[in-house]
């Protein structure tokens, strides 16, 4: 198993929690409060590390590919050979000779050791039943192996999902709060308000790390950039659900994060605040 399959299978739950990303991410903010930069983050985390690793899939995936394309050009390399010995020796006469040659004499000897053998084992050995070799069970089963093997090889990409992305948040919370936060809680309050052990908290902050080849810095720009696109995004959904008669408490939240945007002069306060409300279009 790839390295980065192990990364991203680390993330990976068996079920979807039951708690929504707006709960969750209220809940991370309630009893773990942090600064704006820190949700707003995510989005960049999310977006290096999923390159990042889809990279690295696609480049092992054509150097997979390479390694068996050289391989199916020594087999076939190899097979021509063997077939040009094999002509190359019905052909020559004196190899034919010395073949016949060396069949004479070993048939006079098969003769030779027969008649010193007792005759009893040769009723016995005719008696029994000579096994018979089965062609397309044995080519079945090898093109069975192929498949499976071709299968196992199959390119996995990484994708944030509804499997994997409440441990994403947390351990990217857990990640970023330090890095940005000169003040920040203990791993042990980030599992407990997370819902999962410390030990696996522990081990997925690791592998946050890992994924994002330990950069955690984020530029201004960037964070601008991201605050940007989050606002207006969210601003499209909120008029698309209001068109279509979604409840109340949708326009609340929207109106809410536009009266933030709209008193901020930065914008990365106003796409941080737009995170959490943002995550009810997620579900």
């Amino acid at each position: 198993m790839s390295p980065p399959l192990l990364l991203r299978l680390a993330f990976h739950g068996k079920n979807v929690p039951a708690i929504t990303i707006l709960s969750y991410l209220t809940r991370i903010h309630k009893y773990c409060p942090t600064t704006y930069e820190v949700f707003l983050s995510l989005l960049v985390y999310f977006d290096r590390m999923t390159e990042r690793v889809n990279d690295m899939v696609v480049k092992s995936e054509e150097e997979r590919r390479r390694r068996r394309f050289e391989e199916q050009q020594a087999r076939q390399k190899q097979t021509a050979a063997t077939a040009g010995y094999e002509k190359g020796t019905a052909d020559d006469p004196d190899v034919l000779m010395r073949d016949m040659s060396d069949d004479n004499k070993a048939h006079d000897s098969d003769e030779t050791d027969s008649d010193l053998a007792d005759d009893d084992d040769d009723e016995e050995m005719a008696d029994e039943p000579k096994p018979k070799q089965s062609v397309v069970g044995g080519s079945r089963s090898m093109r069975e192996q192929e498949e499976e093997e071709e299968e196992e090889e199959q390119a996995t990409y990484f994708v944030v999902d509804s499997f994997n992305i409440h441990r994403l948040i947390i351990a990217g919370v857990t990640c970023a709060s330090k890095f940005f936060s000169d003040v920040f809680y203990t791993n042990s309050r980030y599992a407990k308000v997370g819902g999962l052990p410390l030990p696996e908290l522990n081990h997925l902050e690791l592998q946050f790390l890992l994924l994002n080849d330990f950069r955690l810095a984020v530029p201004v720009e960037d964070l601008e950039a991201y605050a940007t696109m989050l606002v207006e995004f969210y601003a499209r959904e909120v008029v698309t659900q209001t068109t279509r008669g979604k409840p109340s408490s949708t326009a609340v939240a929207a109106g809410s994060s536009n009266a933030v945007a709209a008193g901020s002069s930065n914008a990365v306060a106003a796409g941080a605040s737009a995170v959490a409300a943002a995550a009810v279009v997620a579900e």
